[in-house]
């Protein structure tokens, strides 16, 4: 009798794998992982990225392959040994097919190193160092350089605001500031313009009073602040107390809500390189993120959730032309994406790096407003 209750068993085991198996193996979920700064010292930029690729649910079907899309997360503690290790895990134990994520280009380079020893895919929002890329293969970016986007600077301060003479003061412990202020320092050399001070601070300075009286008596026509925002809203306020009154010119690193509580009433005119503006023309998939942010968080739509959820969008689309979750697919996948409409606008891949625009804006009574767009 029991032989008989087990034969049964078996047979109709292997009758529903015969019916039904293509629909039970498509139900295996496809895993994207996600390395973020969710704590730690630049938790905004992390928080903000996985409040970002979540919204992307709101009005894009978590399905692909006939299979559903699952998301699972890893902080990374804005720590670079930490962004390393979450790798690790995200590729070993959690069997993911992407990673999206570091935020942060220095933890990116940690964990790109273990991405591409893996051959598996990982996209930064938002690690704008050219070295995250350099010489890698599995380790791609959905904004622009470093280097782009302090040229760009150096030209809107030159050419839109007149400046002839500029001041730099950047952060020397962090590879995105110091290659911003070189960058910027080169291509404002370049047109013509005067660097009158080129000084440093580091990260975790409260008093910058030495580096800003310098800047003072130096008297540039504008002031280069190419840092985190813990450092700029200080530094703004310090520059306010001490009666500095030239616009000051930043970097994508300020785009962050703690920016307006660290700096207060001394933010009003700071202008920086964006990656995004709702003004600057949006893609359908770009409307309806803006709509489900203002449903569900309310206020202004930050850049770096939206870079967030062109990442997803991006894994998604190569998934779907690569007919398979094979990480070195997806890979090529990602190499061929030209003209995809996502949340920031449409970009192709070239050199594993988005090709798209860079957005100036200025703060404006409490709000980021659209000062200009300049394209690549």
């Amino acid at each position: 009798m029991r032989r008989s209750v087990i034969s049964f068993t078996v047979f109709t085991v292997l009758l529903s794998f015969m019916l039904f198996g293509v629909t039970t193996y498509s139900a295996d979920p496809i895993r994207i992982g996600f390395n973020l700064e969710i704590t730690g010292a630049v938790a905004g930029y992390g928080q903000m990225g996985w409040e970002g690729a979540q919204l992307v649910r709101e009005f894009v079907p978590m399905e692909v392959l006939g299979r559903p899309v699952e998301f699972v997360l890893v902080d990374n503690k804005s720590d670079k040994v930490e962004a390393s290790n979450a790798t690790s895990r995200l590729i070993e134990k959690e069997k993911v097919v992407a990673i999206i994520g570091p935020m942060t280009s220095g933890a990116m380079i940690a964990a790109g190193d273990i991405a591409e020893k893996k051959q598996v895919p990982i996209l930064g929002p938002s690690t704008t160092s050219p070295l995250a890329t350099q010489g890698k293969e599995y380790v791609f970016r959905v904004c622009y350089t470093d280097p782009f986007q302090a040229e760009i600077g150096a030209k809107y301060a030159y050419e839109d605001l007149g400046a002839r003479k500029a001041a730099v003061l950047f952060d020397i412990a962090n590879d995105y500031c110091v290659t911003l202020g070189q960058y910027f320092k080169d291509s404002f050399e370049k047109q013509g313009g005067d660097i009158v001070v080129f000084t440093q601070c580091s990260a975790g300075d409260q008093d910058f009073s030495a580096q800003l009286t310098a800047i003072k008596n130096a008297n540039p026509d504008v002031i280069y602040l190419p840092n985190y925002y813990e450092e700029v809203g200080l530094i703004l306020r310090q520059a306010k107390d001490l009666g500095l009154t030239q616009p000051i010119l930043s970097a994508d690193g300020v785009d962050v809500d703690e920016i307006w509580g660290l700096a207060g009433s001394s933010i009003e005119g700071l202008m920086h390189t964006a990656h995004w503006h709702e003004k600057a023309g949006m893609t359908d998939v770009g409307k309806k993120y803006i709509s489900a942010y203002k449903e569900k968080h309310g206020g202004e739509v930050n850049s770096f959730g939206a870079l967030a959820a062109d990442c997803v969008l991006l894994v998604l689309d190569a998934i779907e032309r690569a007919g398979s979750t094979d990480p070195v697919k997806i890979q090529a996948a990602l190499q061929a994406t030209k003209d995809l409409d996502v949340v920031t606008g449409n970009i192709s891949i070239a050199d594993n790096t988005a090709v798209k625009s860079v957005v100036i804006r200025e703060a404006k009574d409490g709000n980021w407003e659209f000062k200009s767009i300049v394209n690549p």
